[in-house]
């Protein structure tokens, strides 16, 4: 039972991880893989807005998505894509990223691979994931400018989209748990993490919302 606490809780973890930032033309769009096809619904979008030449889908599968993605994240978005009228000559797949991490650092290498110059990037994800790709974004490729992008769907909007209200506060958890220990390891730039985020995070935790946390 998920209660009205939890849903307040919910809301300041989502407000937090909401970047803020106004779309702009940028050399290349990285949409990261997920189990949410929206990722490719948001990037088509910008796509159409002429803000990038160029698309990277990355991710392979995990363990919410092995089922209903089975040729890999990145794929199923390549088909969504051009499906919805993107040229496929415009789009390159990354099949081999399980974090966001290798997200980050697989579609860094392919661009190069590619010859493609990289000034700033469109880091299109979900919208509860937004401050933590760009954390990672900005710790793994410190030289170029990334510009998050995600869904404009409210919380509970999105929920009913994902059709599974437990997994996205498991996810927004978890979300927020990378943001506090992922610095101390390397794996991103330092983040601000305000009291009240904290806060919340801790009833969520403690209300059982763990299916996506990190040990260590």
């Amino acid at each position: 039972m998920i209660s009205a606490q939890d849903w307040t809780d919910a809301q300041v973890l989502w407000d937090f991880q909401r970047m803020g930032h106004e779309p702009r033309p940028c050399s290349v769009a990285v949409g990261l893989g997920s189990h949410d096809l929206g990722v490719a619904d948001v990037t088509v979008g910008l796509y159409r807005r002429g803000m990038m030449p160029l698309i990277v889908f990355t991710g392979a599968t995990s363990r919410t998505t092995r089922d209903r993605m089975p040729r890999g994240e990145a794929e199923h978005y390549r088909e969504r894509a051009v499906e919805l009228g993107v040229p496929g000559s415009v789009v390159l797949v990354e099949p081999r990223a399980r974090n966001t991490g290798e997200n980050i650092r697989f579609s860094r290498e392919l661009l190069a691979e590619r010859g493609v110059g990289v000034a700033s990037v469109l880091l299109v994800s979900k919208p509860y994931e937004e401050r933590r790709a760009y954390a990672t974004a900005r710790k793994l490729w410190p030289e170029v400018e990334f510009v998050s992008a995600s869904s404009a769907m409210g919380l509970a909007e999105y929920v009913e989209s994902v059709g599974d209200a437990r997994l996205v506060l498991d996810m927004l958890v978890g979300a927020v748990q990378r943001l506090m220990v992922y610095p101390a390891r390397g794996f991103m730039v330092e983040v601000e993490v305000p009291g009240p985020v904290v806060a919340a995070y801790g009833r969520l935790r403690g209300r059982g919302f763990v299916g996506r946390v990190v040990g260590g």
